[in-house]
């Protein structure tokens, strides 16, 4: 699959199918292959326009810092280059706060906006919250990232009969260019749109799994600050839900891209 030069970056994309353009951006830790139960699915109607994010999997990974809106900048360059006006954005976590940030900067080019698991911002506005954030990277700078892996997949994944997607998620875990992570992680520190939520005037799903790190509040909060927000809640699913529930995820993403598809 191809690489493009961005912003001084050499980015790793996969593009398939055929139809109105549909880009999946992955969470922090994860790659393009997070969307494996996605892409045959959806580019049978749309051309799935798949990316590394700086810093993840096989795109470049400079020295930081990073942030929220670099990562934005450089989806923006390369859905330019590859000749795409405007396009429907699916993000989880991580990137669901890039697919926010485009709606802010580039609005003329997000057609639709679905965020998956996700907020619009991660201000510390007490000293808990604060220290929480401290202690984690702390105790990332010390963990390798196997071992960071498996406590993530233990959180994520809590079925017995989910083993096998926990071997997945550190093995691909594992993976990861440390220094970059950190800097990817750093770079999340801090970041809103929370007050440019009701300037997002394209159609916007919001999916939320009802045991996500974040409160189900947190997600309602912002649908009803957005002009044309919609909010779907996953039963039974925690942060990963493409790919815990990957039948159910396509037909919720399928339902509302077909409503606002020309």
């Amino acid at each position: 699959m191809p690489k493009m030069m961005v912003n001084d970056l050499n980015v790793y994309y996969e593009d398939h199918g055929a139809g109105e353009p549909l880009v999946f951006i992955h969470g922090l830790g994860s790659s393009t292959k997070d969307w494996e139960h996605q892409v045959d699915h959806f580019s049978t109607r749309y051309r799935v326009i798949l990316v590394d994010v700086r810093g993840h999997g096989q795109t470049g990974k400079p020295a930081g810092p990073y942030s929220v809106q670099m990562f934005a900048q450089d989806l923006a360059g390369l859905i330019g280059a590859l000749g795409i006006p405007a396009a429907h954005l699916c993000g989880i976590s991580m990137g669901g706060m890039i697919a926010f940030q485009m709606a802010v900067d580039y609005p003329e080019m997000v057609k639709t906006l679905t965020v998956v698991n996700s907020g619009a911002n991660l201000v510390s506005d007490s000293f808990k919250e604060r220290w929480n954030i401290f202690q984690r990277l702390a105790i990332f700078r010390l963990l390798s990232m196997e071992k960071i892996g498996e406590t993530l997949a233990k959180r994520i994944f809590i079925k017995p009969e989910q083993e096998a997607l926990r071997t997945v998620f550190v093995e691909r875990w594992s993976e990861n260019f440390k220094p970059a992570y950190m800097a990817a992680t750093r770079g999340l520190v801090g970041w809103t749109v929370e007050d440019m939520l009701g300037e997002i005037a394209c159609p916007a799903l919001l999916v939320a799994a009802d045991e996500d790190y974040s409160p189900l509040e947190d997600k309602q909060r912002i649908a009803s600050k957005m002009k044309n927000a919609e909010l779907v809640v996953i039963e039974d699913s925690r942060h990963a839900t493409p790919v815990e529930h990957p039948g159910l995820f396509n037909q919720t993403l399928d339902a509302f891209l077909s409503r606002n598809t020309n």
